[in-house]
């Protein structure tokens, strides 16, 4: 037993609340208790080690124990522990980070503001949508449309954007006022009509969408907002031609395009950003995760500077511009974002990244073949299977995402962790997994699908 684990023989383990848990299930069984981690790997309290195969919640890009980071999250907290960026205050982290980022991204000419994740990156996305609306005259342009499964975070607002049932169910979301829409799920492998291409597909959900618009009002319509790739929906990729037609009609209704590139960005599409892999052109983007590795909690909301200005011409008449949060811009936070960035581009990790996409999409490709697989999909070093119990008609299974959940557990046992979503497997692993470490995450993951399948068949679950 390790040392840890004796540490917390005498301790209540229910005295954390878990979000994201089913707190029964919890309750039983309590929690799972990490100890230690280096690399893309993660060690348990008893000294097990696992790969970890989503990044923690698709954030660890440089893995753990990364010695840079901590050192220089040391230094800047000896030198500026803290600052705030309140009433015309600043500091130098802050600046080179904001600059930094203005260098990488395709909003050239753009404001940086810093929050701390990517639920509250969106909360800011929305309330500078409607203040922009405000300030340029025009008080009924509020609605926001988000997609079904889409994830945009967890607060009241950005909870209110998500298009998930368990972000909604028990605390009434969205919020009312008819502010948040949804339009359809563009998920070509399972909406998609028969003999229907998949630019006709994604015609169709265009259509679907300005129909939306029309239906509610485009004067009454701030925003849109869309990750270039549905993450913590599935995995869902867009299809092809997608966002070349919602971006014509978005631009044809005067609707501001916000980008959640909280799980996209910083080379996990194969390119820096998700709207390179996309061709975007947003008005606006989130940031997150990835920014900082996971080492620190920081976020950022890029917005054009045409929105700025907007604000700054109508600072005389609104007075203070009445948003921020204490740790807006955190000087340890944005020192270790600033170094993060400089090892992705000294190390040129997001070139290598893409060099190792095709052996990692090769892999995934292959366990569309299993029996229980419907779909495999991804690009870059993100991807997902979706479970099935039958090929042919696409069914899932009596009870959804319990065959999920059971291959996820089946991976655990062998040394890996992915995450279950329903019944689809997501994979997203550090940048800095090597070639022989993605064949032992996928080696690791078949031996689970295997058991999986066995167990399946013996419950009688298989209608193929």
């Amino acid at each position: 037993m390790s040392s840890q684990a004796n540490s917390l023989a005498d301790r209540d383990l229910r005295s954390v609340f878990h979000g994201q848990t089913h707190l029964s299930q919890l309750n039983e069984f309590g929690p799972m208790i990490m100890d230690h981690a280096e690399g893309i790997y993660i060690y348990d309290g008893a000294g097990k080690q696992y790969i970890e195969g989503v990044a923690g919640l698709w954030c660890t890009a440089l893995g753990y124990g990364n010695e840079e980071l901590a050192q220089v999250a040391y230094d800047q907290m000896k030198k500026l522990s803290y600052a705030h960026t309140f009433t015309g205050k600043g500091h130098e982290p802050s600046i080179l980070l904001a600059e930094k980022l203005k260098e990488m991204l395709p909003i050239k000419n753009a404001k940086v503001f810093f929050g701390n994740s990517g639920s509250d990156a969106n909360d800011t996305q929305i309330k500078l949508a409607w203040y922009y609306n405000n300030v340029t005259e025009r008080p009924e342009k509020k609605k926001i449309i988000s997609r079904v499964k889409g994830y945009h975070g967890i607060t009241l607002a950005a909870g209110s954007l998500t298009g998930t049932p368990q972000s909604h169910v028990g605390f009434d979301l969205p919020l009312a006022g008819g502010r948040f829409l949804h339009t359809e799920l563009p998920h070509f492998w399972r909406y998609g009509k028969q003999g229907e291409s998949e630019t006709e597909f994604a015609t169709r959900m265009a259509e679907s969408l300005e129909s939306l618009i029309q239906r509610e009002g485009a004067d009454t319509i701030a925003a849109f907002i869309a990750e270039p790739i549905q993450g913590a929906g599935g995995v869902i990729l867009p299809p092809k031609t997608y966002f070349e037609k919602v971006q014509r009609i978005l631009k044809k209704h005067d609707i501001l395009f916000i980008d959640d590139e909280v799980i996209c960005a910083f080379g996990r599409t194969g390119n820096p950003f998700g709207a390179d892999t996309y061709n975007l052109s947003p008005d606006s983007i989130s940031l997150a995760k990835a920014l900082t590795s996971a080492y620190q909690p920081l976020s950022a909301v890029v917005v054009k500077d045409e929105m700025y200005d907007a604000f700054l011409d109508a600072s005389p008449e609104m007075g203070v511009f009445g948003h921020g949060y204490t740790y807006s811009g955190h000087p340890v936070a944005c020192a270790v974002g600033l170094k993060t960035l400089e090892i992705y581009e000294r190390d040129k990790l997001f070139e290598k990244a893409a060099g190792l996409a095709p052996q990692f999409q090769e892999r995934l490709g292959r366990l569309a073949d299993h029996p229980l697989v419907g779909e495999s999909r991804g690009t870059g070093l993100i991807g997902a299977i979706e479970l099935v119990s039958d090929k042919g008609s696409k069914a899932g299974f009596p009870v959804p995402g319990q065959m999920g959940a059971k291959i996820a557990k089946l991976s655990q046992e062998h040394g890996l962790i992915v995450r279950a979503i329903g019944d689809a497997l997501a994979f997203c692993p550090p940048l800095i997994i090597t070639s022989d470490q993605i064949n032992e995450m996928f080696d690791k993951f078949e031996m689970a699908m295997a058991e999986g399948l066995e167990w399946a068949s013996s419950e009688g679950m298989l209608n193929n």
